[in-house]
């Protein structure tokens, strides 16, 4: 097979990827869901493109090509960030082709070309063509549109390889999140520079909307900027996902002596329930890639808390229910959600006693519960500077507690796919893709938020914070039972479940 075959074959095996995926009749319904959701997106970014087309029509100062270029960091940003929840990076995909007498180079090559004709690289233009037909079009002609749209799409691909490059870097260490910070803080300069009379905002839009100007004028220079940069990015992205690959590939387990082995020995008088918390510690200690998570969510709340104790950015009443139960929730999304993913590479030992399972997800139950008095503390500072009341800060926590993870928790039904516990790149299935996650998560960030905000109408502030706390106490009350209701459905799908994470180990 040459070149074009390999890479025609392999984007095949990419479409039908899924449909023999072990979790495809699972996901079914809740992909529907998601495209319901991608069609809504669709529709705000319509919304977008007429409020822009109606700035850029009354706007005498700024033309509509100046406009749109104006706001162009802010979009790739978002389309780098959005990107993190759904696209795999090249690397990831390889596993299934490593003993295949094909060049890994070349799947690597398939992979990055894939990469660049993604549909997903297309969801902007729900925004720019209806941009184009009310404000430019019209005014710059055709070709002036084209231009327009081209030179977009070319920063949007190389958008697309500069978030495959950070992802797989981020995948090594935690550390590379210091790249994208210092990219970003070089590319908004333009804000702390003055330049005449300008300055900030207007300084940072007037320098990147110069590049509507030069499309304006029939200048080239744009394009051969965003095809160089689009060039540099896969050369760079390919060689990375190689160096990778054969990295894992060529990877020698080694055997460490411990010079000290933490025992937490306070938790034996619990019984089985402090061994179940034990491994769930030192899962997390011992393990890249649960490490790894559990670094990344205590980074984040511990960002958010910094951002909402010590800033007035957040403190209207919507944002302040949004971000303090946004705060709570991180590790449940982070880590409750993929529960028993962990688990699927030794799941077969757990089995082999009657409900060790059950003990398990009681252990998972409490540790979690535990973790959340870090958010509590890091947050109290709000409490003491007038903000906010700690009522209201133990009713979010414990509302978290009981329906929050009573909603995450019941994931270990469904959940059947094995998550690696160290390798990253090689792994079977890469970023796993399931929907019935990302239906609990929208559900457990979105769902208490307009509960929330009727409570608040209805009863006031005070009678509203209790309402949740009776909620969350009464779920934490009962979660023995509701434990054992999630344990008897699993014994239900236990061989679906078995055949699951084996297959994909």
């Amino acid at each position: 097979m040459n070149r074009y075959q390999i890479f025609k074959q392999l984007r095949k095996h990419r479409k039908l990827a899924e449909k023999r995926a072990i979790n495809f009749q699972q996901n079914k319904i809740a992909k529907w869901l998601v495209w319901i959701l991608g069609l809504l997106m669709v529709g705000y970014l319509i919304f977008f493109a007429i409020m822009f087309a109606m700035v850029a029509n009354d706007s005498t100062s700024t033309t509509a090509l100046e406009l749109i270029f104006g706001i162009m960091p802010f979009v790739l940003l978002i389309d780098f960030l959005v990107r993190f929840m759904a696209q795999q990076t090249p690397a990831q995909l390889v596993k299934p082709y490593i003993l295949l007498p094909i060049p890994k180079n070349v799947c690597i090559d398939s992979f990055v070309l894939t990469s660049l004709f993604n549909t997903g690289n297309l969801i902007w233009f729900a925004m720019l063509i209806p941009y184009a037909l009310m404000s430019v079009l019209f005014s710059y002609g055709f070709w002036a549109t084209i231009g327009m749209l081209l030179c977009y799409y070319l920063f949007i691909l190389a958008n697309s390889q500069w978030y495959s490059i950070v992802r797989t870097l981020i995948n090594n260490t935690m550390k590379w999140w210091l790249l994208p910070i210092c990219v970003y803080a070089i590319a908004a300069l333009p804000i702390i520079i003055k330049k005449g009379s300008e300055q900030g905002f207007e300084n940072f839009f007037d320098f990147y909307a110069s590049i509507g100007t030069a499309i304006e004028e029939g200048s080239i220079l744009p394009y051969l900027i965003a095809l160089a940069l689009l060039l540099v990015l896969a050369y760079i992205n390919r060689h990375l996902q190689i160096v990778n690959v054969w990295r894992e590939i060529s990877r020698v387990e080694k055997t460490t002596h411990l010079k000290s082995v933490s025992r937490f020995s306070f938790l034996d008088r619990y019984g089985e329930i402090g061994q179940y918390i034990q491994l769930e510690i030192k899962t997390i200690m011992r393990n890249k890639n649960p490490r790894k998570g559990f670094i990344f969510a205590t980074a984040i709340v511990l960002m958010f808390s910094l951002l909402i104790s010590f800033t007035t950015v957040y403190d209207s009443q919507f944002m302040t229910n949004f971000w303090c139960i946004y705060n709570y929730v991180i590790y449940g999304s982070m880590m409750i959600l993929k529960v028993m993913c962990n688990e699927g590479n030794y799941i077969d030992c757990l089995m082999v006693r009657r409900e060790n399972i059950l003990k398990l997800l009681r252990a998972k139950y409490i540790f979690y519960c535990l973790l959340l008095f870090l958010p509590f503390l890091l947050m109290l500072p709000t409490v003491f500077s007038g903000k906010w009341s700690i009522l209201m800060l133990i009713a979010y926590g414990v509302f978290t507690a009981g329906f929050q993870y009573f909603l995450f928790f019941q994931m270990a039904v469904f959940n059947k796919q094995t998550t690696p516990l160290n390798t990253k790149f090689l792994s079977k299935n890469g970023m796993e893709n399931n929907y019935y996650q990302l239906l609990v998560e929208m559900v457990a960030f979105f769902l208490p938020l307009p509960f929330i905000s009727v409570l608040q109408a209805m009863l006031g502030n005070t009678a509203a914070y209790i309402t949740m706390l009776v909620i969350g106490l009464a779920f934490i009350f009962t979660y023995p039972i509701w434990m054992r209701n999630i344990y008897h459905r699993m014994m239900k799908r236990k061989y679906i479940l078995l055949e699951g994470f084996r297959a994909s180990r």
